[in-house]
Parts: structure tokens; sequence; C-alpha cells
């Protein structure tokens, strides 16, 4: 059995999901390809180390993604599909033209599809046009793996049958968050701090963030933390700016777009961990933050927000329109009167179940059922 395994790009996450699915598929002796569209993305600026996998990837091409014409990656991708010969076609997503061919191509050629998906019902505008027709098309695949309770409900509703439907794809490498290693790495910050994690674009929410900041800066006065968003983007400048006129330049740091490895010593004394996004299909900072025991503030709007967020246990979740109850949370969580350490262990304690493990098994689980089914 041959699993060909399309992504668009494989950064941190895509390469810890896709070892871990390599290392059960072996012991079934069944063999798996890696697909990328393109070994760099402009949205995403991972430097991924892919020198020594244990599992062949195929980039098809070595230059930036936005730089392609989509015929040409479509024509590249059939190519390569046609010297692979799957059994098996695991296809992430269908937003872009190249997994739509890549549905085309497995249906014409009678393989077994698998979607793997992160889109929740609220995360963007819904057109019923568009989803007829999105219904239509995923009830070609034969199963699905989503993220969690939210994505599955989509997916019913759409009209997959929810004994096709599987869990596990939204997990992050969670060893490489290991609290008792990180926690001996230089502390960038002298003050208490809270941290987020973000691309500087408006559905992250930062602006509203800022100003629920330096609303509980004036409250907590000289107890306040400091908040560190770390990160890049379009709206940089105006940040900047806001940040500025609240005369916040001294309080808020803005170390730039970070490595994962250079995030660590963040995660690693950060006070508690804030995702303040109005629309996400999932938010795998979350994750990050739990994995390296931090306590969580998430947006209710987060497509994680149901599966991770245990209320009052692991964290708290929020209206992110609401920048009075943001603010009151974070005067909460700097106030003393939590429990910061167990709330923490909470959340260590509740993503160790979302691992690359859980990604393996799920994906195994949806690829038996598409085999049984026919």
């Amino acid at each position: 059995m041959h699993i060909v395994l399309l992504f668009t790009n494989f950064g941190p996450y895509h390469i810890a999901r896709a070892s871990k699915l390599s290392e059960h598929l072996a012991l079934k002796e069944w063999k798996m390809t890696a697909i990328e569209l393109a070994r760099f993305e402009q949205e995403y600026k991972w430097e991924t180390e892919v020198s020594a996998l244990n599992f062949d990837l195929v980039s098809l091409t070595k230059n930036k993604l936005e730089n392609q014409a989509g015929h040409n990656l479509v024509w590249q991708l059939y190519q390569r599909l046609f010297e692979l010969k799957p059994d098996v076609l695991v296809i992430a997503g269908y937003s872009r033209p190249s997994m739509l061919a890549a549905l085309l191509w497995g249906l014409w050629h009678g393989k077994y599809l698998i979607i793997m998906s992160a889109t929740t019902e609220g995360d963007a505008p819904r057109i019923w046009w568009r989803e007829m027709f999105k219904s239509w098309f995923l009830k070609k695949y034969d199963a699905a793996l989503v993220g969690g309770q939210p994505h599955k409900r989509y997916f019913m509703k759409l009209g997959m049958v929810p004994e096709s439907i599987f869990l596990g794809y939204n997990v992050v490498e969670n060893s490489v968050f290991n609290t008792q290693q990180i926690h001996l790495l230089p502390n960038p910050l002298i003050k208490p701090f809270f941290l987020t994690v973000n691309r500087f674009v408006p559905k992250k929410n930062l602006s509203r963030l800022i100003s629920a900041y330096a609303a509980y800066r004036e409250l907590a006065g000289s107890d306040a933390w400091d908040l560190v968003l770390a990160g890049d983007g379009i709206l940089l400048s105006s940040l900047k700016k806001q940040i500025n006129n609240l005369n916040l330049p001294t309080s808020v740091h803005l170390p730039g777009f970070l490595q994962q490895n250079q995030l660590l010593p963040y995660f690693a004394h950060a006070g508690c961990f804030i995702h303040a996004s109005i629309q996400e299909q999932w938010g795998l900072v979350v994750n990050e933050a739990m994995a390296a025991g931090l306590p969580v503030l998430v947006s209710n709007r987060c497509g994680c927000y149901e599966d991770l967020i245990i209320e009052g246990v692991n964290g708290f979740g929020f209206d992110p329109e609401d920048s009075q109850q943001l603010t009151e949370l974070m005067l909460k969580m700097s106030s003393g009167e939590i429990d910061l350490q167990s709330m923490g262990n909470a959340a260590l304690e509740h993503i160790g179940k979302f691992s690359p493990d859980y990604f393996a098994q799920g994906l195994i689980q949806s690829i038996s059922y598409a085999l049984n089914k026919h």
C-alpha cells in the first residue's frame, strides 16, 4: 500500500506529523511519500530542515509558492502522481486549485481519497451556493481527518457521514517544548510578561489586544506585566504607531518573526499566553503554549477553543470583540489570585493527547475506513 501525503508546504508542524505517520505505516509495511507544492511560502517563513527525514519528501518547486503559476504546479503535481502511483491520496484542504486538482486526479484514477481540514463553519463568511458546491465535492472523499468537534460538525452539516470523519489533524511536536529543558534557557525579559505569537494581519485582532492591554496597565499600575507580540506582517507599522500613541513602547515588546527555536525562551518564561483572533481555523500556537506549560487566554472564535480549553482549569476563553473582558482576564491572571503553576500543569497534561501520534492514529483510522468502505 502506497500513501501520498499532500501539503502546501512542510513546516515544523507538518514534519512532526508526517514523521510519526511514517513510523506507524512502516509497522504495517506501507510506504509513504510526502509532496509539497513549494519548499518556501511567503505567508509562513519557516526555515525547516528537510535533509534527514524518515520519509521521502518531493517539492514541486524549490522557489516560493507565490512565484509559481497555478497551472504549472498542477502539471508538475500530475506528473509526480503518475510516477508514484499511490493507492491512497491524502490531501490537505480544498482552498487551493492544486488540492482540487489532486482530488480530480484521484477520482479519475480510482484512488482512495482522504481530506485533512481545520475548517469550521464560523471561521469565514458562508455563501449558500459555495456551500452547495463544497458539499458536492466533499462527498467525493472516502474519509476526513479534522481538527476537533466544531470541524467535525461542519463536515457533517456539509453531508459527510459521521463515521467517515476522524480527529487529530491539528497537532504540533509537543516534545520540542519540554518544560524541563526550555526553562534552562535565559529569560529574554526581566519583568513578568504576557505572550502572543501571530502574523500581524487583521484577523489576529492585535489592535484590540493592545487597547485591552493599555487599559490593563492603568488598572494594574506598578504590578502590571509586560506584553510580548512576536511576529511580523502588514500591520507592523500601524501597531507600532498605536503602541507609541498609548505610551507603551517600554512595556510592549516586538521581537519580530521568530523561528520555532527562537521562540522557546519566550514560551519558557511567559506568565500566560494570549490568542485573541476574531477568526481562526484552529490556532496551533495555543498547542505550543500549552505544551510549554503555560496557562492560556483564548478567543472563543478560535477553532481550538472547544477542544483545548477547560474553563478555569487550564485557562479561560473570551469574546475577542470585548476589550473589557480581556482586560479583566489579564488582571485576574497577574493578580496572584490564580495558581498559575497548577493551571499550566493542567494545560500541559491536556495537550498531551494532541500529539503527532494522535495525528498518525487518526489518519490511519481514516485510511482503514476508506479501504473497508469499498
